[in-house]
């Protein structure tokens, strides 16, 4: 009897994500472009986004492509520079967890090794139980900070990587060799 429920069950969420994936089918998409539809209440103005790509059609390389393309949205002085690393990936029951490290700093003229950098911990999950056709869900956060953010969901602050990088000057300042 318990077998019953739990097959009826599954074949009803498997029914509510596919018709959620019907409904956000290619021809929507490309109607919308980049431009990402969020329902929740907790969307902030002027969050940027891009559209991720299909579970289906993900990589360790197409992640770091599609990050750069989301850090190119955010709003910050030219003079930072950045680089993207891979860390590594995690295999879980029912995703696929692909971690990836961007370092920021300002180096100048002057010091043009900067004395700290910044970093910005993404984590792209690609979900083994979903449709393939829908995108991959992204997570990231600032080092030192355990607010999670998510594209499209909360504004980037040029400000939150300057306190990082100064609160480093400001502790390498303290120690005396």
């Amino acid at each position: 009897m318990d077998d019953y429920f739990e097959k009826e069950a599954f074949n009803i969420v498997n029914q509510a994500i596919l018709c959620a994936a019907k409904s956000v089918s290619l021809e929507n998409r490309h109607n919308l472009s980049n431009i990402v539809i969020n329902y929740n209440d907790d969307v902030e103005a002027g969050a940027s986004n891009i559209r991720w790509t299909e579970c289906a059609k993900f990589t360790a390389e197409l992640g770091i492509k599609q990050i750069e393309q989301f850090i190119l949205t955010w709003k910050r002085d030219n003079a930072w520079l950045h680089c993207i690393d891979h860390l590594g990936e995690e295999e879980h029951d029912y995703d696929k967890r692909y971690k990836y490290r961007v370092r920021w700093s300002i180096p100048t003229r002057r010091k043009p090794i900067p004395r700290a950098t910044a970093c910005v911990y993404f984590t792209i999950y690609v979900s083994k139980i979903k449709p393939e056709e829908l995108p991959v869900e992204v997570f990231y956060v600032f080092e030192g900070n355990r607010l999670v953010h998510r594209p499209g969901k909360s504004k980037f602050r040029e400000i939150w990587l300057k306190n990082i990088i100064e609160s480093k000057v400001l502790a390498m300042e303290q120690v005396t060799f």
